[in-house]
């Protein structure tokens, strides 16, 4: 058939895609369309209908990798049929994600970072509650030895991510969420009597709180457990919720004692795609010594080729996300992972040096020595307006920034959180501190009485 030869019975391809049947329908809400649609019409409306979610780039209420390399969606393309739970199938995937786990141990400062185990997970919500699980499980095991009641485990925390109230209840675990005293931000040593006990399975220890960006004080809540377990014989570990510090502290926080170094310090987890700037979504979790994480968490099965041990609560996922994070270990290196993270940090405190200026805020946490974020809170005086009329204000200039109470017993404070990602330059920061003055000044003129605006807020 000559190239220039056209199938004139079928005329689709040649049609504008506006011009097809199916740009003249709304799209199927509620039952699968009996015909088909020609691919590039389906893909065109479809992408359509995505034009109406915010941009991610300006969304600075959540933590998760919004920017990638070409490089990165390139392979994330390449590896889109790969199963990364087939392991006999796809071995050289496997094998990569064994690499990230032993350089997240050695980053970690793993005692024997190359015999340490661990996983990737969808997210470090999984992750964290595969830590959870190894706690109860070795608790349990310790208590039935020494024929003692093992029905009333409890875990003990401060502020934490919703992904631990989920594993309490899930997991029939009371969570002992020590409430904010004062102007406290996180747990610190001197609650730590008040709430552990012999049926307490582990202390959760944050590095970076969700709420606000801080870090908890690991070194200093292992110290007091040590003391503890002198002087009332609870051997209580500890497990670092490093969700995005754990891609952060190693980088451009050295001198700070967080991780394996400290004995009490069992296992930790992070999130690849939020500061580790791997695409959505990948976690892990990584275990001290193989004898943290307890064989009766591990399964093995035949049915996909060959036995595979898995110890993750998610089977089938993606291989891409593995992939992407290796991608961007071998990419950057220690060197290329501090360049990025100084510049968010940077960022990060410049912009809160001039929220501070401003005049209606008071700073909570100002960028320094915790994640490259910043939260404030408006001061005492009535402004006529609330950090929810602010967040929508700035919202129709396209920027999400988060806005909700504390927790526990600090829940009539009100913060508002930025966080600053790769690929927020400060460029952008600059637009959107400009954005907000602009947003203060029309408020001050036109006050929001009777404010009822709910919480915007994103724990991801």
């Amino acid at each position: 058939m000559p190239i220039h030869h056209v199938d004139l019975s079928d005329q689709s391809s040649l049609l504008d895609i506006y011009a097809t049947k199916a740009s003249q329908d709304s799209l199927p809400k509620y039952k699968l369309p009996k015909g088909r649609t020609e691919p590039r019409a389906a893909y065109a409306l479809v992408r359509d209908e995505l034009m109406l979610d915010g941009n991610s780039r300006q969304n600075l209420a959540t933590f998760c990798t919004t920017w990638v390399e070409d490089e990165v969606k390139q392979l994330m393309a390449d590896a889109v049929d790969k199963n990364m739970i087939d392991k006999d199938e796809y071995p050289q995937t496997a094998e990569i994600e064994n690499r990230c786990v032993h350089i997240l141990a050695d980053l970690w400062n793993a005692e024997k970072s190359r015999e340490t185990v661990g996983c990737s997970t969808t997210g470090s919500s999984e992750a964290a509650m595969l830590g959870g699980l190894a706690f109860k499980w070795q608790w349990r095991k310790r208590r039935e030895a020494e024929g003692k009641d093992a029905s009333k485990p409890n875990i003990v925390t401060g502020p934490v991510q919703i992904c631990w109230k989920k594993f309490a209840r899930y997991f029939d675990v009371e969570i002992r969420e020590v409430p904010l005293e004062g102007d406290a931000l996180g747990i610190t040593p001197e609650d730590l009597r008040a709430h552990c006990d012999e049926n307490t399975i582990g202390v959760v220890a944050t590095l970076g709180v969700t709420f606000t960006g801080i870090y908890e004080p690991v070194e200093a809540l292992a110290k007091e457990l040590d003391a503890i377990q002198k002087d009332l014989g609870f051997d209580i570990p500890i497990h670092v919720d490093a969700a995005s510090g754990g891609f952060i502290a190693p980088f451009i926080q050295r001198d700070l004692v967080w991780d394996f170094r400290i004995k009490r310090v069992r296992s930790i987890n992070a999130s690849g795609h939020k500061y580790g700037l791997a695409p959505l979504g990948v976690g892990w979790v990584i275990w001290s010594s193989k004898e943290d994480l307890p064989e009766d968490l591990i399964f093995h099965v035949d049915y996909l080729g060959g036995d595979m041990p898995t110890f993750a609560l998610n089977f089938s996922r993606p291989g891409g996300e593995i992939i992407a994070q290796y991608y961007n270990f071998l990419r950057l290196g220690h060197d290329g992972y501090t360049a990025v993270q100084q510049a968010c940090s940077d960022t990060a405190k410049w912009l809160g040096v001039e929220l501070a200026k401003l005049g209606p805020f008071e700073m909570v946490y100002d960028g320094i020595g915790g994640l490259p974020a910043v939260a404030y809170k408006l001061t005492d005086t009535d402004h006529g307006f609330t950090l929810y009329d602010l967040s929508e204000r700035v919202r129709m200039r396209g920027w999400q920034i988060a806005s909700y109470p504390l927790p526990s017993n600090r829940q009539d404070t009100v913060v508002q959180r930025i966080l600053i990602r790769h690929g927020v330059s400060r460029d952008l920061a600059e637009l959107l501190l400009d954005d907000i003055i602009r947003a203060i000044d029309h408020l001050k003129k036109n006050p929001v009485p009777n404010s009822v605006a709910k919480p915007s807020f994103h724990h991801a």
